[in-house]
């Protein structure tokens, strides 16, 4: 596997995930071989320390780290929330035009933990495509822009509002993902990290990386004929 490489300088490097990948080793995913920080260790011949999390089932940019005095500092900018980050996903029914879901999450431990995210629908799309008593199923597809970052924030945040992420799971609709497995052979999730913006812990200048859609993703799109600009 040969990793895209979305940026690099001599401090950062980000790549454009693919979805199913994992960022490192996990107890709890035996049934991985690959992994996002060994494949491109591999690839650069330098080590790397990943600056952020991407569930396995998300797509898109991943940041990490050169040296480990600058993954203390982008470590620092994320938990200060000088990072912004953008999504785009697909999700079940009509979407509101726009909106903030303002929503805390359980954490494993069981504590509670405040999660905002705002989002704008770019573009609907309906489609004959059975599900239950309705003739036809509709879609949404949005922008996201997760204000906190919490564990599944966006896929728990918008299952909260009922319009979950297609090809999502558990927190998805099972109707829905079944119904995509089996008419367009499709069980991708359909989330996607597209840009990071924030100014450079070193040289203080403004970084944009955006992360083109990955094949499935558009795929998608152009079964529900849904175009995607840069949002």
């Amino acid at each position: 596997m040969t990793l895209d490489i979305l940026y690099k300088d001599e401090h950062l490097i980000a790549i454009n995930k693919p979805a199913g990948l994992l960022v490192h080793r996990s107890p709890i995913a035996h049934d991985a071989s690959l992994f996002a920080l060994q494949v491109l260790r591999d690839q650069i011949g330098k080590r790397v320390y990943p600056a952020h999390r991407l569930d396995r089932k998300t797509s898109g940019i991943l940041l990490f780290s050169l040296d480990k005095a600058i993954d203390s500092k982008i470590q620092q900018l994320f938990a200060t929330r000088l990072i912004h980050k953008v999504y785009v996903a697909v999700l079940r029914g009509y979407a509101p035009q726009e909106g903030e879901i303002n929503y805390p999450l359980k954490m494993e431990n069981g504590g509670i933990q405040d999660a905002l995210t705002r989002f704008q629908t770019l573009a609907t799309a309906e489609i004959a495509l059975p599900s239950g008593e309705h003739p036809t199923s509709r879609y949404s597809l949005v922008k996201a822009k997760p204000v906190t970052g919490r564990m599944h924030q966006l896929r728990r945040h918008f299952a909260h509002i009922l319009h979950p992420i297609i090809g999502d799971r558990p927190h998805g609709c099972n109707k829905q993902n079944k119904l995509w497995k089996q008419t367009f052979n499709m069980d991708t999730m359909l989330l996607h990290a597209s840009n990071l913006h924030f100014k450079h812990p070193i040289t203080g200048q403004d970084v944009v990386i955006d992360a083109p859609l990955q094949s499935e993703f558009k795929r998608a799109l152009s079964i529900l004929n849904l175009y995607h600009g840069q949002p």
